[in-house]
């Protein structure tokens, strides 16, 4: 019996501000901003969650861990996205791949992106070649490029055997 796909879609911004570190993919990189959020603000993860709670049919990361409850005040975004993961894997689904882009002017996040894609691979579970990670700059145009924001791109493809 064919198997059931469905492809979700994240997005996420977050503005910055001085000092750094910037956290990415649950990885601490050396910057001279931060981004502001309730919990560590992590963009890149919060744009993973949305696509998968997208394709899952779960809604949004706000449903689940909203800005108006304390308890998530400075979370670890690793933390929320094995909480999401757990849920969804129990529920059948598998990871087909997931592929993500991150907006930010600087620093460079090259040297990083092998980091953050194992990383993403052990919260995950699945193994890092099924995770992809671009970086894009805002040739100096609009928040990114002004140095006032950083912003993940994520689409997810989920996988689980068809029920009779």
């Amino acid at each position: 019996m064919a198997g059931m796909f469905r492809i979700g879609l994240g997005t996420d911004l977050h503005r910055l501000a001085e000092p750094g570190p910037l956290i990415l993919g649950n990885i601490p990189i050396p910057a001279e901003r931060h981004a502001i959020g309730h919990s560590d603000a992590d963009a890149l993860i919060h744009a993973i969650i949305d696509a998968i709670l997208g394709a899952s049919g779960g809604g949004d990361i706000g449903r689940l861990f909203p800005d108006t409850d304390e308890a998530h005040r400075g979370r670890d975004s690793g933390e929320m996205l094995m909480t999401v993961w757990k849920s969804v894997s129990a529920a059948g689904w598998q990871l087909g791949n997931l592929d993500c882009v991150i907006h930010l002017q600087r620093p460079k996040l090259a040297p990083y992106i092998p980091e953050m894609v194992n990383r993403l691979g052990q919260l995950l579970g699945v193994p890092a070649e099924r995770i992809n990670i671009k970086a894009k700059t805002g040739e100096g145009v609009g928040l990114v490029g002004r140095e006032e924001a950083v912003a993940a791109e994520c689409v997810v493809l989920l996988t689980r055997e068809a029920t009779p």
